[in-house]
Parts: structure tokens; sequence; C-alpha cells
């Protein structure tokens, strides 16, 4: 959230920000003659309020001095000021409750280094890792949806009769598979100094609006309960959408200790998304779906020290890509492509040569991404309370949050299934996960079961 102090002082900078940003559904002016008019009758209150008391003040006096007409006028015009300062009272009240709706809904404002752009194809290509030694692939790769089906060990359709559009089940090596990636991705960031987290999965509304996303993103969340398009009370419960949102407001309306910083959690989760406002999207695969595992990042240091973090960050979530052997590039995000609490972003994009897209790389394939790293400054900070004191003996000021995928699981499963499949249809698995796996060097796959099977043809 943005402060009233900041937006009073810097409004052409948060116009830009949101011209920057492609937001056009924002009344800057409003909020500002709002902003204004509360001030103004808070201090319109004050003044009445000093004015009651200097005439209750009175009132004792003139009654023991036998002035008792002026004793009830002095009564009179202390309730005309009553009612006077309960009538601006609750013009101010009603005005800090659309002032405080409004600045929820303003997002963050950019770092003053990122590209300004329209959307993702104005993003800025950095780098990128691991082409240089690639390994040899089919001539064909099979997409991971028609492999994951011909393995036996992703099923659509079966989850689609459960559950509905938008979610698998992972069988045999497919669910191993998941497993070993979680394990392998928390094992490699407690190396790194993170503390491991298991975070509830429902969350409150208030947690939500500590992170960012209500009141703007309802319609992508998972309401328990109720419509996700109704009125909502701060107690209501979400399924989690990112374990950013436990984590971060964990700590909420709390005040840390210098000492305490930088401190870095990792917490797993399964994490639901409506993805109401993506049309068009892919419906095959497991790329774009409605629950999927993650390994979150989530850090909390000091102001002047969260730039320097953001890049480490970016680092510690490319180093499990690394140790897996998996392609990949870092971007950072223009202004019209940062999320709404994001102040500067980088996205970590794997390789996945399965499936061909215009904008994937010029051997062939598509871009994965599979982390964003950003900083939020102190945005969520001042949502959720989150405070430290940088001295004992100081005021508290607002620490800085930060939060990265360290990574998306079945997105990287994408990216494995097609990187490192075989001309035989199986899948070597990647050397760095050969322990998670019992010891398995191939994925293999087993035979399907059921009617439908040899309907297929598959079964003798």
């Amino acid at each position: 959230m943005l402060s009233r102090q900041y937006l009073r002082e810097h409004a052409e900078e948060v116009r830009a920000a949101l011209d920057q940003r492609g937001m056009d559904d924002v009344d800057l002016d409003r909020i500002l003659a709002v902003d204004e008019e509360w001030r103004s009758l808070k201090s319109e209150g004050d003044d009445l309020r000093h004015n009651r008391n200097q005439v209750s003040s009175k009132i004792g006096q003139l009654k023991a001095e036998g002035k008792d007409d002026e004793a009830d006028e002095a009564i009179a015009r202390s309730q005309e000021l009553k009612e006077e300062l309960q009538a601006v009272e609750q013009r101010a009240d009603e005005l800090e409750t659309e002032l405080q709706e409004a600045l929820l809904e303003l997002p963050n404002v950019p770092h003053e280094d990122v590209p300004v752009g329209d959307d993702e194809s104005d993003n800025v290509e950095d780098r990128r890792w691991g082409f240089d030694d690639l390994r040899e692939l089919p001539d064909e790769v099979t997409p991971h949806y028609e492999l994951g089906e011909e393995l036996d060990i992703i099923d659509e359709q079966r989850a689609a009769k459960t559950t509905g559009s938008g979610f698998y089940f992972l069988k045999g090596e497919g669910a191993m598979l998941e497993h070993a990636l979680i394990q392998f991705f928390l094992d490699v960031h407690r190396e790194q100094g993170y503390v491991d987290l298991f975070p509830p999965i429902p969350v409150k509304s208030t947690s939500m609006v500590g992170t960012g996303q209500l009141p703007k993103f309802a319609e992508d969340a998972y309401r328990i309960g109720g419509s996700e398009t109704e009125n909502y009370d701060d107690d209501d419960l979400w399924l989690c959408p990112t374990a950013e949102v436990p984590v971060t407001n964990m700590y909420a309306d709390e005040i840390l200790l210098k000492e305490d910083l930088p401190m870095k959690h990792q917490a797993y989760t399964p994490n639901f998304r409506r993805e109401a406002g993506e049309h068009g999207t892919e419906t095959r695969g497991i790329v774009r779906v409605h629950q999927f595992n993650k390994v979150e990042l989530v850090n909390f240091v000091e102001p002047d020290e969260s730039y320097d973090r953001l890049e480490a960050l970016v680092e510690e979530a490319e180093e499990v890509l690394k140790r897996l052997g998996l392609p990949y590039r870092v971007l950072t995000l223009c202004t019209g492509d940062l999320t709404f609490a994001s102040a500067k972003t980088y996205d970590i994009e794997v390789w996945a040569p399965g499936t061909e897209s215009d904008d994937g790389p010029e051997r062939g394939g598509r871009w994965l991404e599979v982390s964003s790293a950003s900083n939020f400054e102190e945005f969520q900070a001042r949502r959720a309370g989150l405070r430290y004191r940088p001295e004992r003996h100081e005021s508290a000021e607002y620490l800085h949050t930060l939060n990265a995928s360290g990574t998306a699981v079945g997105r990287i499963m994408v990216a494995l299934l097609e990187y490192y499949q075989n001309d035989d249809g199986t899948v070597t698995v990647p050397e760095a996960l050969r322990p998670y796996m019992g010891g398995r060097e191939v994925i293999e796959g087993h035979e399907p079961v059921g009617e439908s099977a040899v309907g297929a043809g598959k079964k003798d």
C-alpha cells in the first residue's frame, strides 16, 4: 500500500506509474480530493472539539457565580458544537472508508530502473544459461501431455471426472518425480540459509489483503464457503494461492528487531487459482492449471538491503535449474507486466522444447515461467503491518518484503519430461534427482489399466 503522505507528495509519480502499468481504471484525482476533504474535516473537527471544551469548561463557573442565563446559553452552545462535531466526524469516517478502499486498489510504483513497456513483449532478457552444451534431443520432441499419457504418469481425464478441468492425477513415476522435485528444492534452499515452514493452507481475507491478492484479484482465488465475487469478511477463508500469503502475514502487526533480519523462509504448499483472467489459454497439459505445487522463498529485510537481496534471491532460485541441467533465461519485467504489488521483478523461464511457440527461442520450443523474484519494498509491509526496530531505542519502521518461487514444480516437470526424453520414449532422470527417485536413472512408465487401454489397442 502506498502511504497517504507519499501520495500527496508524489501524486504525479503515481499518475505516471499508473500510465506505465496501463491502468486506466483508477481515478487518482478522486482519491486526492477525498484525502484533501478528509484532512480538512479532521482539522475542522479539532477546532470544534477545542471550542466545545472551552465552552463546557465555563459552565460550572457560570453556575457557581449565579449566572444561570449565561450558563444555559453555554450549555446550548456546547450541544450545538457537539452536534456539529458528530456530523463532521461521521462524514470524515465515511471518507476514511472510501480512502482506505481506494488505496488498496492502487498498485505499487515501479522502481526507477524498471524498463517502461506495455506488456510481456517489452520485457528485457538479461541472460541465458545452459544453451552452450545442450543434450541431444529426439528429432521430434513429444509434448509432455502426450508423453505423460503414453507413459501413464499423467492422467488429466480421470482428474476431470473427479474434480473438473484444470486438475490432474500424477501416477507412479510421475508422482515420484513430483515428490522428488519438492524435496530436492527444499534441500537446496536449506543450504542457502532458508528456514522451513509448513504453513496452513486456508488463509483469511486479511492475509490476502496484506500481500495484495485482495481486493483486486478476488476472481482468481478460491473462496471457502462462498462465491469469490460476493462481499467477504476479514475472517472469511480462501484456499492458498501461493505460500507468499501465509508466510508474509505470519509476522503481521508485529515489530521485529534489526538482529532478526534478514529473515529467509521457505515453504512448500499446494496452490489454488481459478485463472479467471486468463482467456484462450491452453487446455491440455499441466502448464496452466487450478492446483499446482510450489516451493516459495520469502525474505524480510532492511530497506537499504532489499535490492542487493533481490539479486541474490534470483541466483538462489536459479541454482535448482543449474543443478538439474535445465536451460533457462532471466528477464527483467517491464512496467506493463509487473504484478500489482511489485516494484521490480525478474522472471526465470525454463526452456521446454516439446511445444512450439511464436515467442520461443530460435531453436524451437517455448519458454515457461517457473519463478518470479520480486521486491515489494514496503508495499506489503504497510498493508500487513510488518515493521522492525532499527535500534531498540528507535521508532519502528516498515521493512521490505521479497519473494520468489523456488520453483513451480509442475512446470519444472514439464521441462524435464521434454528436455530429458529419449528416442525410445523414456525420460532420463537428472543425476541430482536420482537419490530422491530411489536411484532410478530412467522413467519408463507402465501399462495403462482398464478396458479403455484394451480398446485403445495398448494391451493384448
